[in-house]
């Protein structure tokens, strides 16, 4: 365990005005609080906290954020508490000490919705205080450190939640060292072999190499002599789990990987680093499509940087990072920079960005959020992105993740736009809305008043804002139809009791059924949450006797050719209805069922028809309904389903169900279900819809919502014995 002596060292370097004593007490503190704890490998408990302190010096962070990772364990692990805590150190530390706390309660390596709603927890303790966040990454640092310890079981648990969490968090906070070396211990617990994989090929290579990486150091050196440069370089071998996702992600083998050496200048200004990279490319070639200027176009966590590959030494490809020494400060320190001391003095370093600004962008468009599912899913993206910067027709610079499309793109613009984007042209191309945009593209959106978001976009976009957007349009689009439906449904089911759906009757059964308002009852209706029958059971219950439609697939009917007693009820695969040919099969238990003699499926249930029972229905007009299907291609227009289900209505149908699909921006099909009398009836609404000019195509449809599978040992005729 490394003495007091040793942590307070660094801080009397980079801030000698610290209130050493203080800090002191602290690390006392806890350590007569952890007394006589041991940690799963056996150590003295208090190792834990005291190299959780050191990882913060290393980030030259400010006393209290100090003290508060030598006493982050003490309230979950020990009779201290947090008045005490306060008492001793101040309510600073107090508060952010209960912040770390709430933060290792949280349970984070799940994407169930419960484990969402802490992620979104762990958000809204982020965004009080970073501090707490930057304690508990140099935790989890520390117990990656030492995971071998822990049984097996929960080394990958930590190992996938360190993976999926904890490294992204730090890479979006800026702090990269941190970010790989998290990959990499988790890669090391979750991939052993293939990290050992690649080790072995790194000492491989660097014996046939003789060392490579001081004698390119040296070659960049001679060239930065030549141009009076004052610049640091430095050199390494990139981290086993860099390079494996790399080989992953190109699908190239390990020799062939243009960055598995990695070289830095970090120069005194901005104009220096240029004249380093125009050295470097004199000196050897680039490599097309390997460069990068993260000075001109910063990344959203403060990262600036030059990257650019060349083919270095003996042909080897090496990539080259150059940045200032501000620049350089923020790519290791990330927001942590923000809370940076020099010489005793908090230093503002021009670069740092706004450590609260990618929170309230994060949340942006998120306050409102019902699914904590969906607030996880974009978080994930934000963390994981690696972003590409594209044009707009103006010359603006928007940043997207790499994978974005011209509709994230749309999105990214504003929220207007995405809605009504249509079309878009890269460099000057038409080009596919679901084409992934490149860096330095420039790209134009093609919009349309008439145009809404499509459920097929979801699939198309990436950003978790775009997602967001679209999903929230679908579902006050989805309302808006349901709506319109469920005035006709209203309507018509009040109409056969000879009520009208006035809006004082709507509100009444809004109020008795617990809806809002009379919105709310249509649009239930609409959706099939609510039916025409159950409305007027509602307002009318005198008027139910003889109201309600039998259920389909219950109907129990006298057809003729039964014998008597025999009952039958019509088939869900085929919905036959009066006025075409019937058949019937005897199931043994479940009785006789119904079907049309063009049924597809008949052939699958027997196809020796001495067992077919030939059968008709009984005779006369038909008061009760049946369901059938219609599929309809319809013009995409305003107005144009309700007008449809209006003629459904008016000649005497009910509509039960509207599913949509297949949707364009020009058409769209949708399958309606509806309780019809018999064939002429069906034959007339379909001919009524037909002559709508804005209709394409009018079938019947017999969708099988359940395929029946029927053992043919269990067929039977009526009245014969088993």
């Amino acid at each position: 365990m490394i003495s007091i002596e040793e942590l307070i060292n660094p801080i009397k370097i980079y801030n000698p005005k610290a209130d050493l004593g203080s800090i002191i007490k602290a690390y006392e503190y806890g350590l007569e609080a952890h007394k006589g704890q041991k940690r799963v490998s056996g150590e003295p408990y208090f190792t834990h906290p005291v190299e959780v302190a050191r990882l913060v010096v290393e980030l030259k962070l400010d006393e209290a954020t100090i003290k508060t990772a030598l006493l982050h364990d003490t309230v979950e692990d020990t009779s201290s508490s947090l008045k005490q805590i306060e008492i001793n150190f101040g309510s600073e530390v107090s508060q952010l000490v209960d912040g770390v706390t709430k933060l290792t309660n949280l349970q984070l390596s799940s994407l169930e919705t419960k484990h969402a709603e802490n992620f979104r927890k762990l958000f809204i303790a982020m965004s009080k205080d970073l501090r707490v966040l930057l304690v508990k990454l140099s935790d989890r640092l520390h117990n990656m450190r030492t995971i071998r310890a822990l049984p097996i079981e929960k080394q990958i648990r930590k190992a996938r939640e360190t993976m999926e969490i904890f490294a992204p968090l730090a890479g979006r906070m800026g702090i990269q060292s941190m970010r790989e070396e998290l990959e990499d211990l988790s890669f090391r617990v979750l991939n052993p072999e293939a990290r050992n994989s690649i080790i072995r090929r790194f000492l491989r290579l660097r014996k046939e190499t003789h060392d490579l990486i001081p004698k390119i150091i040296n070659d960049i050196n001679q060239e930065l002599r030549k141009e009076h440069l004052d610049a640091t370089v430095t050199g390494r071998e990139k981290k086993p789990y860099s390079i494996w996702r790399k080989m992953q992600d190109k699908k190239e083998g390990f020799t062939r990987l243009s960055d598995i050496f990695g070289f830095r200048i970090v120069t005194e200004s901005e104009t220096d680093a240029y004249v380093a990279m125009g050295s470097v490319h004199r000196r050897w070639r680039a490599v097309p499509g390997r460069f990068k200027d993260y000075i001109s176009h910063p990344k959203s966590n403060g990262y600036r940087s030059i990257h650019t590959t060349v083919s270095g030494r003996d042909g080897k490809r090496v990539e080259v990072q150059i940045r200032t020494n501000e620049m350089h400060e923020v790519a290791e320190s990330g927001v942590a920079a923000h809370w940076s001391y020099r010489n005793g003095e908090r230093v503002e370093n021009p670069f740092v960005v706004d450590p609260f600004k990618w929170l309230r962008s994060l949340s942006d468009g998120f306050v409102q959020s019902e699914n904590p599912s969906d607030f996880f899913e974009h978080v994930k993206l934000e963390m994981f992105q690696d972003q590409v910067f594209c044009f707009t027709p103006k010359g603006e610079v928007i940043k997207l993740p790499r994978g974005a499309t011209p509709i994230d793109f749309a999105y990214a613009i504003h929220t207007r736009i995405g809605d009504s984007c249509v079309g878009s042209i890269v460099d000057g191309q038409r080009v596919p809305l679901w084409t992934k945009l490149k860096n330095g593209q420039a790209v134009s959106i093609i919009r349309s008043d008439a145009q809404k978001p499509q459920s097929s976009w979801e699939s198309m976009v990436f950003t978790g804002r775009a997602k967001a957007a679209i999903r929230r349009k679908l579902r006050e689009e989805h309302r808006t139809e349901n709506i319109k439906i469920g005035k006709e449904i209203a309507r018509v089911s009040l109409k056969k009791i000879g009520k009208k759906a006035t809006e004082k009757a709507l509100n009444t059964a809004a109020k008795k059924l617990d809806f809002s308002n009379s919105d709310d009852i249509l649009a239930a209706l609409g959706s099939v949450e609510l039916t025409g029958d159950e409305l007027i059971k509602t307002l009318y219950p005198k008027k139910v006797t003889g109201l309600s439609s039998p259920v389909f697939g219950e109907r129990q009917l006298a057809f003729i050719g039964l014998k008597p007693g025999q009952e039958a009820k019509t088939a869900s695969c085929c919905m036959p209805i009066p006025g075409e040919r019937i058949v019937g099969i005897a199931i043994r238990k479940e009785g006789i069922t119904i079907h049309a003699i063009d049924c597809d499926h008949l052939g699958e249930i027997d196809d020796n028809h001495k067992h077919w029972l030939d059968l008709r229905w009984p005779e006369g007009e038909f008061k009760t309904p049946h369901p059938t299907r219609l599929t309809i291609s319809m013009y995409n227009g305003m107005g144009v389903l309700g007008r449809i289900c209006s003629l459904i209505g008016e000649r005497g149908a009910n509509i039960t169900d509207i599913d949509f699909f297949d949707r364009k921006p020009d058409f769209y099909k949708i399958i309606i279900e509806l309780h019809v009398k018999d064939l002429k009836h069906l034959s007339d609404i379909v001919t009524s819809i037909e002559a709508d000019s804005d209709v394409s195509v009018v079938e019947r449809t017999r969708e099988v919502s359940e395929i029946l599978e029927v053992d043919k040992t269990k067929l039977m005729i009526p009245g014969q014995k088993e």
